[in-house]
């Protein structure tokens, strides 16, 4: 009998054991181990380009291009530093130049194996047609004076009239409707662009395991990703120069976390 009992020991500690395997309550460290279905996390850090040339000079930016200025480049560093810890799985940007090279300085600064640059024209600027290159303010005129407006002369004034005037949607509308040439994008033109973007950038970085993405966009563009992927959630905050909105995103679902942070710049 004590014979028979001690053969038992062994096969019953073998069977305790593969029980405890096949339960995924723990690894070969001891350590919980995860769920094999749990939803993969991604936060988002959506920065826009820095300071360009246009930029300072009040000129329509959209499709056409403008160098980085000095200050600019010295934003995307600075950001870069505060990011340097964070280690990115992707980076994307569009095929303009102030956004690859925004996206180009902030990994440079990074403390971590860098990883390459995907353009996808989703995230351009908008398109402003035959306004591209000139004065902001002959762009903005021509929207004021179809609404038969009283506008304020002063450039800034002027754009922060036109903003409390109309939503984001009116005035990419407005200026679609006063441009001449008529190839200026519309607000639907544009969110159809933009609402493919984001589940494309998603799929593949669900495929590469989640972690942290670095996206380099423009200020115009931006609240639009935000409308497409949260409606209602942006609110008219300024999106300026390498600002940083963060968004995490997990099972499909996006929360946002901070729209237009300026601390990273701000540090200087």
């Amino acid at each position: 009998m004590k014979k028979k009992l001690l053969w038992l020991l062994p096969l019953a500690a073998i069977l305790l054991t593969a029980c405890g395997t096949s339960s995924g309550e723990t690894d070969e460290s001891g350590t919980a181990a995860s769920a094999p279905n749990e939803p993969k996390e991604t936060t988002i850090y959506l920065v826009r380009h820095g300071k360009t040339w246009f930029n300072t000079q009040n000129q329509v930016q959209g499709y056409s291009d403008s160098l980085l200025i000095e200050e600019g480049e010295k934003q995307a560093q600075l950001v870069g530093k505060g990011m340097k810890d964070i280690e990115f799985t992707a980076a994307y940007s569009s095929d303009l130049g102030r956004q690859r090279n925004t996206a180009k300085l902030i990994l440079e600064q990074n403390q971590h194996d860098i990883p390459q640059i995907t353009e996808n024209i989703g995230f351009r600027e908008k398109n402003f047609g035959s306004f591209e290159g000139l004065s902001n303010d002959d762009m903005n005129i021509a929207v004021a004076k179809a609404l038969n407006l009283d506008y304020p002369e002063d450039s800034d004034e002027l754009w922060d009239f036109l903003k409390e005037q109309l939503t984001e949607e009116e005035l990419a509308n407005k200026v679609a409707e006063v441009d001449p040439t008529q190839t200026a994008e519309t607000y639907n033109e544009m969110h159809q662009r933009v609402s493919k973007v984001m589940p494309e950038v998603m799929k593949e970085v669900d495929a590469q395991g989640g972690g942290n993405v670095l996206i380099v966009s423009s200020g115009g563009i931006i609240p639009i990703i935000l409308e497409s992927i949260a409606p209602g959630e942006y609110q008219g905050e300024k999106i300026a120069n390498c600002s940083v909105t963060t968004l995490t995103y997990k099972d499909g679902k996006y929360t946002i976390d901070s729209i237009g942070d300026t601390s990273y710049v701000d540090q200087n």
